[in-house]
């Protein structure tokens, strides 16, 4: 916990205004319904002035008021539905981080600061009115001497102060919680604050972002699906960072994408091959692909936008997931609980027997629908549900892939109801598992491994010369030879030392008769 800042000078009195400010807004909206057991709640329900609207709906509108930070707060706090009930997740997923932008002047004096040089030889032109502001950075259009359009995103100035100021009071907000209300252990609040520090870290470091843009646009460079921006790396540093300009459409205004005559049960099956191509045979994911972050070109690829957040998956947790989607829609609850031991994530002793009965009673009500209507993110969401009565942590990784998967499944639907995601998922999953543990995996080791066998195998007959004119048995056999002799020595020591004690008892016997 950092309290450095609470006891020195103006810092104190801000933090303390803020404070103050952050328990008069709990108390306009009535947040004490969130806590009946903690300590000093019945004060809340005295002076609090909520109209009665669901709770789920005044903590939304409250951390609107609390302003941007608090806001991103709860958009990460909505992808925890492991944690949350439904209804609150699904209030916080409206969250809309949109913030009056900072003055251009500013801007373009962090631009200049950051790339050393004046906009002006930078850029042929520069857009003072931004095309977008958040929380974190605002983005202006631009082009360079060469003809070039480029987007620029620019840190706000000040950001880093503001989110360590209300980071600490979250931080020490969430330690209260979890000291002072028994039902606020379970969800974790330290935890998911630590996490959101995570996010923030990585959203202020727009080389970050940059180097995510670049590796996701090289891994998908041949794709007729997905177009990523360039990176344009002489213009980029931590508070500034200068990418291609793309051109589309909002995924959002479909209507739109209609009447360019862009197929539009192409573009939702498009969407998840993305996703699964990107989970699969990558492991590296964009892992906030909400409709503001999304355009559509007017021949259907997708555009990417926004790299701040990307998750990434080992050969553990694509194994993990793979394994688990297809035993799903195979109902073989055994092979999801044996999955779950064999990726080291049960507790020792866990009854795997146990956990396979819990898994089928959530499991076998969503089967009774048709496939077409089974949401793959909520199936997932239920199994890390389960998973917690066992005391299962579930991988944060994984949490952050089930919330993308909402996401691109929620997307999908809106774009064509009739969307079956198994049938489109489907092909990906058996094809992953092939590579791994068929002739393919077999193949690719021997790949993987020639260029070491290369080198070695010409050094096989050295090294066997030099193991066999090395007498190692017969320098082990000398050792033992010299062991054996010590420990003789030894023991003949240890008898003549019994020897003369007991001649010092005979002695010493006869002088007392």
């Amino acid at each position: 916990m950092r309290w450095s800042g609470w006891t020195s000078g103006s810092g104190a009195l801000v933090r303390l205004a803020r404070l103050l400010k952050i328990f008069g807004i709990a108390l306009r909206f009535g947040l004490h319904e969130f806590a009946p057991g903690l300590p000093g709640s019945w004060f809340f329900r005295l002076a609090s002035g909520h109209r009665g609207e669901p709770k789920a709906q005044r903590l939304r509108e409250a951390l609107e008021t609390l302003g941007p930070i608090f806001v991103k707060f709860g958009q990460v706090l909505s992808t925890r539905r492991d944690l949350l009930p439904l209804d609150i997740a699904d209030e916080l997923a409206k969250l809309q981080d949109r913030v009056p932008p900072f003055p251009s002047e500013a801007a373009i004096a962090e631009i200049e600061r950051s790339l050393g040089k004046p906009v002006s030889q930078l850029f042929s032109s520069f857009e003072k009115n931004p095309v977008a502001s958040a929380s974190i950075a605002q983005v202006h259009l631009a082009r360079l001497h060469d003809g070039r359009e480029v987007a620029v995103k620019v840190l706000r100035p000040g950001v880093e102060a503001a989110i360590a100021r209300d980071l600490e009071l979250l931080e020490t907000a969430a330690a209260l919680v979890e000291r002072r209300w028994a039902e606020g252990r379970r969800l974790k609040p330290r935890e998911v604050v630590a996490e959101f520090a995570r996010h923030l870290e990585e959203e202020l470091d727009l080389m970050r972002e940059a180097g995510n843009a670049s590796q996701l646009r090289r891994n998908f460079a041949a794709s007729p699906l997905l177009v990523v921006p360039e990176v344009h790396w002489d213009l980029c540093a931590q508070r500034v960072m200068v990418m291609e300009r793309m051109h589309g459409t909002p995924i959002s205004q479909v209507q739109a994408l209609r009447e360019k005559g862009v197929d539009i049960p192409a573009l939702a099956r498009a969407g998840v091959e993305i996703f699964f191509t990107q989970v699969f045979r990558d492991g590296f994911f964009h892992a906030d692909m909400h409709p503001g972050n999304i355009l559509v070109t007017d021949d259907g690829r997708y555009v990417a936008l926004d790299f701040g957040i990307m998750g990434t998956l080992t050969d553990v947790d694509k194994s993990y997931l793979a394994q688990n989607f297809l035993a799903f829609f195979n109902r073989d609850y055994r092979r999801v609980a044996q999955a779950h031991l064999d990726a080291g994530w049960a507790p020792a002793g866990t009854r795997v027997d146990a956990f396979e009965s819990a898994i089928r009673s959530v499991c076998e009500p969503i089967f009774a629908r048709p496939l077409k209507d089974i949401y793959f993110g909520k199936l997932l969401l239920r199994l890390f549900q389960t998973s917690r009565r066992f005391n299962i942590e579930i991988q944060p990784q994984l949490v952050l892939l089930q919330k993308t998967l909402l996401n691109i499944e929620g997307l999908g639907r809106e774009l064509d109801p009739e969307l079956d995601l198994w049938r489109t998922a489907k092909p990906y999953l058996e094809r992953w598992m092939d590579e791994q543990v068929g002739w393919r995996a077999a193949a690719r080791a021997v790949r993987l491994e020639a260029p070491g066998w290369a080198k070695t195998l010409p050094e096989l007959p050295r090294l066997l010369h030099r193991a066999l004119s090395e007498d190692r048995l017969g320098g082990l056999a000398r050792a033992l030879e010299r062991l054996a002799e010590e420990n003789a020595r030894r023991n003949l020591l240890l008898a003549a030392l019994l020897a003369l004690l007991a001649g010092a008892l005979a002695l010493l016997a006869a002088s007392l008769f």
